[in-house]
């Protein structure tokens, strides 16, 4: 996703939008094991636009509780001026935690600064294994287990000042979300779907920043939320009779909602197919009564539906493409744009692999030729992809 922001309002990625919360509710069924929150923020007024497919810009502080650990750590009060690079000023180490700086992935050169901080002689010796030339694997490890707290934490004896500390830590940058809304259906407002990430590592629990400040920390139409518009490649063709195949298991159903709003109140006439997919049917459908609505309505020609969880071996989209393939390759020879959104990591790599064994099967191509295609799809802005 693109960092530009829309050039159409003097709100900007360095003069953002101080937007309110007007709507946060879970879109789980009860008795999920997951947490997906719907999320409606007001723009009315502001002269911040969007087109579906771009992404919102949020600018998050961090927990206060962590914040205030960090401070107790460094044996501060968080009063202390601390300067940071491109700040004019200096500002207090509080601000800088909360507002300023990331307090996630450390780097060896933290170790290095603690190493040469420490009287502790276990402590050195711990910290000159980690940082031995033949340690790189297990230190890379060890650092992708922890946060700037755990160090502090685990190497006491390494006293460092509240500036030798900050300069070790990266900007806190803005977080990026796909739209989940048509400014046509609802204008004044951008919706989003957010999943908070907790989990827990090296025994401490952990919390994504800006999804939690969603789901934790903003308060409805009380909290300021610092926000602009990213523009993207990512986006709707231009001609409305074109068909479009959108694949967005989970959050990645996000951009899809905003296609099909646009779509249906723009009268396209091009056919619309959703693969949609996440654990279970009865609790974990995202957005499902609207998919339903509109497959009713005969807005949507097929909705293919992979719950993972329902049946003893798991299904997931590219099982439900393998399963279309025949149909799916008259959609695209007919012009018909592909899109993917969501997980980079696992789903978009196997539904990758899914479109060319199907475009390799059913166009009679081996795997060069499918390979071919593919790229000519993407030359052709008929194979987009939103991944993270």
């Amino acid at each position: 996703m693109s960092l530009s922001p829309t050039p159409n309002s003097s709100f900007t990625k360095d003069n953002p939008l101080p937007a309110k919360l007007l709507e946060n509710r879970v879109l789980n069924k009860d008795g999920s094991s997951k947490d997906t929150r719907h999320l409606v923020i007001d723009i009315a007024g502001s002269g911040l636009t969007y087109s579906v497919g771009d992404s919102l810009g949020v600018y998050s502080s961090n927990r206060p509780q962590i914040v205030e650990e960090i401070i107790e750590f460094l044996g501060a009060t968080g009063n202390e001026p601390v300067t940071l690079p491109r700040l004019a000023a200096p500002v207090s180490l509080r601000d800088a935690l909360t507002n300023k700086l990331s307090l996630a992935q450390p780097t060896k050169k933290i170790l290095e600064t603690m190493a040469a901080k420490t009287g502790d002689a276990e402590e050195q010796a711990r910290l000159g294994k980690l940082l031995a030339p033949e340690a790189a694997e297990i230190r890379e490890t060890f650092l992708g287990q922890r946060e700037f707290i755990d160090l502090l934490e685990e190497f006491p004896g390494a006293k460092l000042t509240p500036q030798e500390f900050t300069d070790h830590l990266r900007r806190l940058v803005p977080r990026l979300y796909s739209i989940a809304s048509s400014p046509k259906m609802f204008p004044g407002q951008v919706h989003l779907t957010i999943a908070p990430v907790r989990y827990e590592s090296n025994d401490r629990r952990r919390y994504g920043v800006c999804s939690t400040f969603f789901a934790d920390r903003v308060t409805r139409r009380k909290t300021p939320i610092p926000v602009f518009v990213a523009s993207s490649h990512f986006g709707l063709p231009e001609d409305p009779a074109k068909d479009i195949i959108m694949v967005g298991p989970g959050t990645g159903v996000a951009p899809f909602r905003a296609f099909m709003q646009e779509r249906v109140a723009a009268n396209a006439t091009g056919r619309n197919w959703l693969f949609f997919g996440d654990q279970h049917e009865a609790t974990d459908y995202l957005y499902g009564e609207e998919w339903k609505r509109w497959l009713a309505e005969g807005k949507m020609a097929r909705v293919d539906l992979a719950f993972s969880r329902d049946q003893p071996k798991k299904i997931y989209v590219q099982d439900r493409m393998r399963e279309a393939a025949a149909e799916l390759w008259a959609w695209l020879k007919g012009g018909a744009v592909f899109y993917v959104c969501g997980d980079a990591h696992r789903m978009a790599k196997d539904v990758d692999a899914a479109l060319h064994q199907i475009i390799a099967e059913q166009g009679g191509l081996d795997a060069a030729a499918a390979a071919d295609y593919v790229k000519q799809m993407k030359k052709d802005r008929r194979y987009q992809r939103d991944v993270y």
